[in-house]
């Protein structure tokens, strides 16, 4: 078959292409730096002749047209299943809804209960036998190709080919290909850490060992422990995460990943879902036969994480309370993220003895006027969303130093996150728990 015939055949201006859409229409589109450009501004452009659609996407980093361009929300609805930056600012302005989710189960969310009429992905241009690669972006892709009713993509010609599992699809599968020139790829540069940050990185680095395999979240912490990893004696680390973030490739020129410790689950290969960093990073994982850039399903799978031998997952959070229960992706009602795989990593933490699973934060926080606050609440009452529940909570860190709520009751982890605290709230911290009878009284003060 002539597969550049059959490109052709099917290829359509993005105008053309939007017109596919109706009213009432779902939307997917793809994520971060699979987001359709093109598309999104050409469907912006009929919102005079729609109601009622509705799109779905995560981690969008450029403006999003359906909604800058329909400041009140009368024609389209964005749906979010993870927020970031922009996404924060869109969603204060009302102009993003938040999806809740468990990260590994995105993909049977499309499988077994959405509705998919219309999915646009940016990918990079077709190879000689037909495929197009998700690059950079695979978290849910498959599954959502898999049940919609029309498939578009988007080339984008700056996206690199990177190898990975279900990865790819043929023209064969694709209603409509759209060309057009594109702007460079977002970058995130490494966030410079604190004196905080980078002490909480040390507690952390301390108990790792030689040939773990490493989950990291992203953001500031994340950063300060992958330079404090180059630095450091350890060798042999392997890379399992969902976000492949700058600090990976901070161990990586220091000669620190290998993956020779994984065996049977990708020995030797750098998994990932998302690649989330600088021009840099997108060039290391470029067509480099060492990097598998899979979906969700398998990355946060729960018997995948459970064999790898040593793993270690560090993530952060907004706050934590007296029992236990920690806050990601919210300050009160104001959504800030999402879960992500959070959840998961915590989750499978348990299933391998030298597994561990840290939750990282500092112990305070400044507002705008100046004013220190505990990061460590004595409970959650604002509206705040439970990302962990009490019952999952492992190995909480603060500047302040590590400990263990796995196992522990009540009035064990009030004293444990009270000794993680900073000093100047600990009496009140005290009181707190006393008020809510978490405090047993011959502990010590």
């Amino acid at each position: 078959m002539n597969y550049r015939e059959l490109y052709n055949s099917k290829l359509k201006t993005p105008s053309e292409a939007a017109q596919v859409v109706k009213s009432g229409d779902w939307v997917d589109f793809g994520c971060y730096q699979g987001f359709p450009t093109l598309f999104d501004e050409a469907l912006a452009a009929r919102k005079a002749e729609l109601e009622d659609v509705k799109v779905r996407a995560l981690l969008i980093t450029k403006p999003l047209q359906i909604a800058e361009q329909d400041p009140d929300a009368e024609h389209f609805t964005y749906n979010s299943w993870h927020m970031i930056g922009y996404e924060r600012k869109l969603s204060d302005r009302g102009l993003c809804k938040f999806i809740p989710m468990v990260f590994r189960n995105l993909p049977d969310y499309y499988r077994r209960f959405l509705t998919v009429n219309v999915a646009v992905m940016g990918v990079t241009p077709m190879d000689e036998h037909g495929y197009f690669n998700m690059s950079m972006s695979n978290s849910h892709a498959r599954a959502v190709f898999d049940v919609a009713d029309i498939i578009i993509l988007e080339v984008n010609e700056k996206l690199p080919f990177v190898h990975g599992l279900e990865n790819t699809i043929h023209i064969s599968e694709v209603d409509m290909v759209i060309e057009g020139e594109h702007e460079g790829l977002t970058e995130f540069p490494s966030i410079v850490a604190g004196p905080v940050e980078e002490q909480i990185a040390e507690s952390i680095v301390d108990r790792m060992t030689n040939g773990a395999c490493i989950q990291l979240g992203v953001g500031g912490m994340p950063d300060a422990i992958g330079k404090l990893i180059a630095e450091s004696e350890l060798k042999d680390l392997g890379i399992h995460t969902e976000l492949l973030v700058n600090a990976y490739l901070d161990m990586h020129k220091a000669g620190k990943i290998t993956n020779l410790n994984k065996h049977d689950i990708m020995r030797g290969k750098s998994v990932f879902s998302i690649a989330h960093g600088t021009k840099e990073l997108f060039d290391w994982v470029s067509d480099n036969p060492s990097m598998c850039c899979a979906p969700i399903n398998y990355v946060n799978d729960l018997s995948v994480i459970g064999e790898i031998d040593n793993f270690v997952s560090i993530n952060s959070c907004i706050a934590v309370d007296l029992f236990g229960q920690i806050s990601a992706e919210s300050a009160g009602t104001r959504h800030i993220s999402g879960t992500g795989g959070q959840l998961d990593f915590l989750t499978a933490g348990f299933k391998n003895p030298r597994a561990q699973s840290f939750i990282a934060l500092p112990s305070t926080y400044t507002d705008k006027k100046g004013n220190l606050h505990s990061n460590i609440k004595p409970t959650f009452t604002g509206g705040d969303i439970i990302t962990d529940p009490r019952s999952q909570a492992y190995t909480m860190v603060t500047e302040y130093g590590i400990e263990n709520l796995a196992g522990a009751s009540v009035w064990e982890r009030a004293e444990k996150l009270i000794n993680l605290a900073h000093p100047d709230f600990r009496e009140e911290l005290i009181e707190s728990a006393k008020k809510v009878n978490v405090w047993r009284q011959s502990n010590k003060r």
